[in-house]
């Protein structure tokens, strides 16, 4: 090993260190108090294989999920589907698009939904079901940009929609997503950080919220049946802190290696380390690992693996086809498949 590989390796190092130190000093949870929690399910297959360390990837529309100034080093039209069976049978899909312009960046626009399926209605007097369905719907329309600053150095942002519904009721806001990296070298240190769904509050509001009330019950006589509303309190959006390094090296001509490292510093949940690498061989095969949320109070996931495709179909058009596994403990497991072309 050369004495940059080495020094780039002591800075994985360190840098887990401080995340390991870090984790325990994590406050109480609040898990389940944000809105948009569907957020948070990340889209690409290839870096859920390596433990969802991306803050550090910056080679392909996937990293962008992860840190927008990803978006500064696509230089050519880049497309993206995924798709995921969720838990509980939910159906999870996000798609993405990369348009790069001449000297002013690039820019870019995804669009997430998330659909839980018809669900039985089901009351304290009709526990069975009352005959009738209702459904959960998730949409998140984001658009961006990110700019290469410098051969080292890129920064980007990204802005979304969001949209929770409930039947007849549903929440909206917006969300902000900014981010940085910083390449010591191509094969060099990677240093990232990103902050996620920063934004404003949203309360739910819609006709399952109206109401008939007595203002009096022990009063005979008058109107028992007034209409009125039912307030439902302001939930915040599920603001996410992440850096992390991460380090490529070349393994003679054929072979390339990515490790990556990521702390995490959520508002609604615990610290967190995640971890997780890459072995690529002539840019056609990869095999991946990893292992994310670890410290994470109460967490069930754990071990990820992955494995990926990509190729030319053309002189100017190429492909990925990326699959991956996660390990959702009681809760079993998920499978995510991400298909790109890029030309």
């Amino acid at each position: 090993m050369t004495r940059a590989v080495l020094a780039s390796a002591q800075g994985i190092a360190l840098a887990a260190a401080v995340a390991l130190v870090a984790a325990p000093a994590a406050a109480q949870t609040k898990t389940g108090t944000a809105i948009g929690g569907f957020l948070l399910i990340e889209p690409s297959a290839r870096i859920a294989g390596m433990g969802n360390a991306g803050v550090t990837m910056d080679t392909g529309i996937q990293g962008v999920y992860y840190n927008p100034a990803a978006i500064g080093q696509i230089d050519r039209y880049a497309l993206m589907f995924a798709h995921s069976e969720w838990l509980a049978d939910i159906d999870y899909n996000y798609a993405a698009v990369a348009l790069p312009t001449r000297k002013r960046g690039t820019l870019f626009a995804s669009v997430t939904a998330l659909a839980s399926g018809d669900i039985a209605v089901r009351t304290v007097d009709q526990p069975l079901g009352t005959g009738e369905l209702y459904h959960v719907t998730d949409i998140a329309i984001g658009v961006g940009w990110g700019m290469r600053v410098s051969d080292r150095f890129s920064a980007g942002f990204q802005g979304s929609y969001v949209q929770e519904t409930i039947w007849h009721s549903s929440a909206s806001t917006a969300v902000f997503n900014l981010g940085t990296i910083y390449r010591v070298a191509d094969y060099g240190l990677h240093i990232g950080a990103s902050i996620s769904n920063y934004g404003t509050s949203a309360s739910f509001d819609g006709r399952d919220l109206r109401i008939t009330y007595d203002q009096d019950p022990d009063r005979y006589g008058d109107n028992g049946a007034l209409p009125g509303e039912a307030y439902a309190e302001n939930f915040p959006v599920p603001v996410l802190f992440r850096v992390g390094v991460g380090l490529p090296y070349r393994f003679g001509e054929k072979g390339e290696l990515r490790v990556a490292v990521d702390a995490f510093h959520p508002s609604d949940n615990s610290e967190s380390v995640s971890l997780g690498a890459e072995y690529a061989y002539k840019k056609m095969l990869a095999l991946r690992g990893g292992y994310q949320n670890l410290f994470q109070k109460d967490s069930e996931v754990g071990l990820t693996l992955g494995a990926g495709l990509q190729g030319n179909l053309s002189e100017t058009l190429a492909y990925n086809l990326d699959y991956a596994w996660a390990d959702h403990g009681r809760l079993d497991s998920t499978h995510r498949l991400t298909v790109g072309i890029t030309f």
